[in-house]
């Protein structure tokens, strides 16, 4: 397994955030909602916490297909809060969405306790990943339902070039070289059980679904 590389914890540069507001990340974003739907059958009301948000089109796209719910962003980069205003505009879902400019851990949902708890691609951000499930323990409510989905590192240098071939050779050069960054800096499996079982969470599940990708789901702890 190659070693953990962290990476910077937010995308501050106005280009990096223009690239991810104007590339196709439609499949994998109505993936991440599929695969919610399947880790949590029903419909889902009320007020939804989406940390690290980034442009907004997660959050857009979950509040599209729960119509019963509004959804509070979180991210820490002015920059790509900014590239979101496009998406936003003139979306049927955006009168539902709010997002607003926070770190973790000092920022915290503005309506926390939240029942559902929703996270794409933060993770391997994060240079110390317990802020993340500190984060979620301290903004969900009992019992709230938590999705959780992100890279995973590759075992060895060759496949990082090889994910990277495959799913990066036509992006832009900056997007290209982030997510070869974003694959050194993601954890593995084993790893974030790991940060699970420290944070009191080892109900949850970790799950891969790709040869790049894994989910964390489960509930938080029902009130004693």
């Amino acid at each position: 397994m190659i070693p953990r590389r962290p990476e910077p914890e937010l995308m501050l540069e106005p280009e990096q955030a223009r690239a991810y507001a104007d590339a196709d990340f439609a499949a994998p974003h109505e993936g991440f909602v599929d695969a919610f739907a399947e880790a949590f059958p029903g419909p889902v009301t009320g007020p939804v916490l989406d940390l690290g948000c980034g442009p907004g089109d997660v959050s857009l796209r979950f509040a599209a297909h729960y119509p019963a719910c509004e959804v509070d962003g979180l991210d820490g980069a002015p920059a790509m809060l900014a590239a979101g205003d496009a998406l936003m505009a003139g979306h049927p879902a955006a009168p539902r969405v709010h997002l607003a400019e926070g770190c973790l851990p000092e920022a915290r949902g503005p309506r926390a306790p939240y029942a559902t708890i929703i996270s794409n691609s933060l993770l391997h951000h994060l240079h110390e990943p317990a802020v993340l499930w500190q984060t979620i323990v301290r903004d969900g409510a009992a019992g709230a339902a938590v999705f959780v989905m992100d890279l995973r590192r590759p075992d060895s240098e060759q496949t990082v070039k090889a994910l990277v071939a495959e799913y990066a050779a036509d992006d832009p050069d900056v997007l290209r070289r982030d997510f070869e960054h974003s694959l050194r800096a993601a954890f593995t499996p084993d790893e974030v059980r790991a940060q699970l079982a420290d944070a009191g969470l080892d109900d949850f599940a970790v799950r891969a679904t790709s040869d790049r990708h894994m989910i964390i789901f489960g509930h938080l702890p029902e009130a004693t």
